[in-house]
């Protein structure tokens, strides 16, 4: 298994991750210009080593994405992920649970959106939410109509799902796919000043909604929930990236560096012809020759 790239930013895997440490707002004097083109050289890095990836077709890369609302994860997608070939990624965005995905387990609906070798595979939220807005609002475990579920929620429910989603995540770095988590922290502070700016712009109306303030008005129990989702499950082979949010260019220079830095860690390479596939390639050359 591939270990974690390094970053000031990573979350510990010793379970002594505290949010009321963790910065929304970098200590930095660059300048928006040079962290703008700081991200385009980061991009085409990733892009030539997204296509030996694709070529390899060994690895797969997982890139999971959780943040409180506005704090820049559709953005940050298409910023970092701008340069990449279409055709070897996927994004998937995990709102409620249709019908179909609340008859099976909690972690199915992500399961079977998986990146397949080769590929990149983008979660905008995730199976995370299980253990987040779930534990925020444990009143929507009963549409999951769990067998014997009490109406007092056992001690150890959460340390159940996490130990499932520690066990899956595992599985999955064993079998090849790498695992990226990015916490995009941003203040509740810069939260209202953004959705004051979508209710101010008429371009932005689109994008409040009246329920992203009433979670809001649960930012404690979010933050609560966070610090125990990431202690965890923060692991060298499914690490977990605590990034600060307030500033948008910022933030995305860094999801970019612990991508590249990842990239570069993978043994990648261009598939090795076999002598009998070069003899192929070499009578295919020779009818291609008048």
């Amino acid at each position: 298994m591939i270990e974690a790239a390094p970053s000031r930013y990573l979350v510990p895997f010793d379970g002594h991750f505290r949010v009321a440490e963790a910065p929304t707002h970098p200590d930095h004097g660059t300048s928006s210009r040079k962290m703008r083109k700081q991200l385009r050289s980061c991009i085409d890095e990733i892009s030539d080593l997204q296509r030996l990836l694709h070529a390899q077709d060994k690895f797969s890369l997982l890139l999971v994405f959780q943040a409180m609302d506005a704090a820049g994860k559709d953005s940050t997608i298409r910023a970092v992920m701008s340069g990449i070939d279409p055709t070897g990624c996927q994004v998937f965005s995990f709102k409620k649970p249709s019908t179909l995905e609340l008859d099976h387990d909690f972690l199915w609906r992500s399961a079977v959106r998986l990146p397949e070798r080769g590929r990149i595979g983008i979660f905008n939220r995730s199976y995370y939410e299980e253990v987040l807005v779930v534990r925020v609002h444990p009143e929507y475990l009963k549409y999951q109509r769990l067998p014997d579920l009490p109406d007092a929620l056992p001690d150890n429910f959460w340390e159940q799902r996490f130990e499932s989603i520690r066990d899956h995540e595992k599985h999955l770095a064993r079998n090849g796919t790498v695992i990226l988590k990015f916490w995009l922290n941003v203040s509740q502070e810069e939260q209202h000043r953004r959705f004051l700016s979508r209710i101010e712009t008429q371009e932005k109306n689109w994008k409040f909604s009246h329920g992203d303030l009433v979670e809001s008005s649960y930012w404690d129990s979010y933050m609560n929930a966070y610090q125990d989702a990431l202690n965890n499950t923060s692991r060298n082979w499914a690490p977990w990236y605590s990034i600060p949010a307030d500033d948008k260019p910022y933030m995305r220079l860094q999801v970019a560096r612990v991508l590249l830095a990842t990239l570069q860690r993978l043994p990648l390479a261009y598939p090795q012809m076999t002598p009998e596939e070069r003899e192929r390639l070499s009578a295919a050359r020779s009818k291609l020759i008048v």
